[in-house]
């Protein structure tokens, strides 16, 4: 097993464009590290200058000690899974299966025992026999899955594995998918765009904008302290709401002020709002759905535009001084359209600089 390490790593095309711009990351051994961000990002192209099917413009990747730049694909002992699955139509899923151990001339035998192994995990040994046309969307993907498991790879690459799914479905996957890596125990490296996917596969997540990446840490560290604006609006359903602002100090507390109303910080935002130097300056103020408080003991008079019902959530659109701006209730929330409601922030706000757009808390 291993660890991989990219170190200044970049990718300019022939065109001129700079999609993977110096990025530096270690990914540890038999972690699961989710690479995820818009259309666009560098996010596939990262994915596919590990695997070797993109050539790295600048800077080295590391596999354990080794610097493999120059390694060949077959060579690197990685499997790639991809969005679209790539089997091959006229062969049975074993044979679809057993396809890259044959090319390797591993034994008749070998290849039946690995095969069979890798069907029971992924919950497919009755489809041995049959050929791709016959299976389903979720079936298709195992084979997929199992193709790599075959090999025994030191690292898994999966490049939106479950974008081709049905809702319902990708649910399902998610949660096999968890489970799959904690049976192999070995490295995987996911792509997606897909924030859910990210938040509820990754033990980290790696999010990407424009060739660069913004921040890496843990699903919870991300989302209860995003680095900067882009990353607080990319991860969390609804996204954050934002709202120009200031910081203010009165009688030894610190409070952001919005159109008029003020809100005290919690404890342990207080001291980092006093270090940062933007007492008394123009900042963002982020605020999570969940931490907007609807007809509270104080606040400001909102009207509310439109909502979203999700069966055990509800989603509030509202309209307060010319800015929409969303909060997530429960199911028997009662308001309708066109009421208004006077609404408030919680104390565990976010703020951010106006400029750099970097966070301050």
């Amino acid at each position: 097993m291993a660890g991989l390490k990219l170190a200044g790593i970049n990718k300019v095309y022939p065109n001129g464009f700079h999609a993977v711009k110096g990025i530096d990351l270690e990914i540890a051994d038999k972690e699961f590290l989710v690479f995820v961000g818009p259309s666009g990002c560098g996010k596939t192209t990262s994915l596919r200058m590990i695997a070797g099917l993109e050539e790295i413009s600048d800077g080295d990747l590391y596999i354990g000690d080794n610097v493999v730049n120059d390694v060949l694909p077959k060579d690197r002992n990685i499997a790639m899974v991809f969005q679209n699955y790539a089997l091959y139509p006229h062969m049975t899923v074993f044979e679809n299966m057993a396809f890259g151990l044959k090319l390797r001339k591993i034994p008749k035998a070998t290849i039946t025992e690995k095969v069979d192994k890798a069907a029971k995990i992924l919950g497919i040994e009755d489809l041995l026999k049959r050929r791709p046309k016959q299976l389903s969307g979720g079936q298709r993907q195992r084979v997929a899955l199992g193709r790599a498991i075959v090999r025994e790879p030191e690292v898994f690459l999966m490049d939106e594995p479950l974008s081709n799914l049905d809702a319902k479905l990708r649910v399902q996957m998610r949660a096999e998918l968890i489970k799959l890596h904690q049976d192999l125990d070995t490295t995987f490296i996911y792509v997606t765009h897909d924030q859910t996917e990210a938040m509820t596969m990754g033990t980290r997540i790696c999010v990407m904008n424009n060739g660069l990446i913004q921040q890496v840490d843990t699903p919870r560290a991300i989302y209860n302290n995003p680095a900067n604006m882009f990353v607080a609006s990319f991860i969390g359903a609804p996204q954050m709401n934002f709202f120009h602002g200031k910081l203010v100090e009165e009688n030894g507390k610190v409070l952001v002020s919005y159109e008029g109303y003020q809100k005290e910080l919690v404890s342990n935002k207080v001291e980092q709002a006093k270090a940062s130097d933007f007492i008394g300056k123009d900042i963002v103020i982020g605020c999570r759905p969940e931490d907007i408080e609807i007809d509270g003991p104080d606040g400001f008079e909102a009207t509310i535009d439109v909502l979203e019902l999700l069966g055990s959530e509800t989603y509030i659109y509202f309209n307060a001084f010319g800015q929409t701006f969303i909060a997530k209730e429960g199911k028997h929330f009662e308001k309708g359209r066109g009421d208004k409601v006077k609404i408030s922030f919680k104390a565990n706000v976010h703020a951010f600089d106006k400029e750099t757009e970097n966070a301050i808390f």
